[in-house]
């Protein structure tokens, strides 16, 4: 299996929404903020090949399907579909992927499902052969928004998923689109039912258990500044819950040497779990880009 990371459109949003409660003398230093208190933002996407005899890409960044006027006021950088392009880069189309996975559905994870925004065309999707894998409790909260996150999901999306007769919800460890190549986990400190996917490492240990592999870390943990747990966003809809997740995701990780990729972190893509003697996670072996990379290297 080898892995690549696909850069997607990025994103500017204001510092202290994105590092939640701690102070901007603090965030500052991991992220200097321009003129408007904005930081960089990376969308970043993970593609595997072949899981499960499958060419799978993990999230689509926040893509170019927002109108002008929205794009600013959501600091999207770039006005053509980047994901696209960084796809062709690595050889392959969207139409190449059989299967997309989904950690949730807000628009600077989902946005890169539709085409580029386009003046009196409807939106529509992109990726015609492949199997949209979403978690359950995470659907129900996209069909009925509530109002705190409302804004964060894409009018019509969710018709447009079911109509395309390729959606798959899952409930539990595993897909059938991906078998026990992928294993999900779930989290709800950000929003109900976030879904974490992990691939599985090729490593075998004790009582079925696995090392070596890979976990999409979505919002979660978007970068490697909020690896340090009581590091929250204020998007967050429970930090103390998130907090607690975070910890038990990062000892499991820490334990079974599963690997973290970062979907926003805008310098690192993948990195190992650390932790000093004071109990303090963070991250080694940081790898901006991924081009090709064996699962097990």
């Amino acid at each position: 299996m080898q892995l690549w990371s696909i850069t997607g459109n990025s994103q500017k949003l204001d510092g202290g929404a994105m590092f939640g409660n701690a102070p901007r003398a603090l965030w500052a230093r991991w992220a200097p903020p321009d003129a408007q208190n904005r930081i960089d933002l990376a969308c970043r996407a993970l593609l595997a090949t072949p899981v499960n005899g499958k060419t799978v890409l993990f999230e689509t960044g926040i893509g170019a399907f927002f109108e002008p006027k929205l794009r600013e006021r959501y600091g999207v950088v770039e006005s053509d579909h980047v994901l696209l392009d960084s796809l062709a880069q690595a050889g392959f189309s969207h139409e190449d992927i059989d299967v997309v996975v989904l950690s949730h559905l807000h628009f600077d994870h989902a946005g890169g499902l539709l085409a580029p925004w386009a003046e009196g065309q409807s939106p529509r999707l992109l990726f015609p052969n492949a199997t949209f894998v979403v978690g359950a409790q995470h659907w129900a909260r996209a069909k009925v928004p509530h109002p705190r996150d409302r804004a964060s999901f894409i009018p019509g999306l969710p018709d447009l998923l079911e109509a395309s007769g390729r959606l798959e919800i899952v409930e539990g460890e595993h897909s059938q689109a991906l078998g026990e190549a992928v294993r999900f986990t779930f989290s709800d400190g950000h929003t109900p039912g976030l879904m974490l996917a992990e691939i599985v490492g090729p490593v075998e240990v004790a009582d079925g258990a696995t090392q070596g592999g890979v976990a999409f870390c979505a919002d979660l943990i978007p970068g490697r500044f909020w690896v340090h747990v009581p590091i929250t966003m204020g998007y967050d809809r429970n930090a103390e819950l998130l907090i607690d997740e975070k910890r038990a995701f990062l000892e499991d990780a820490l334990a079974r040497e599963v690997r973290l990729f970062f979907t926003h972190d805008t310098d690192c893509a993948l990195a190992t779990v650390t932790r000093d003697e004071k109990g303090r996670f963070g991250t080694a072996d940081e790898v901006a880009v991924l081009v090709a990379q064996p699962l097990a290297a």
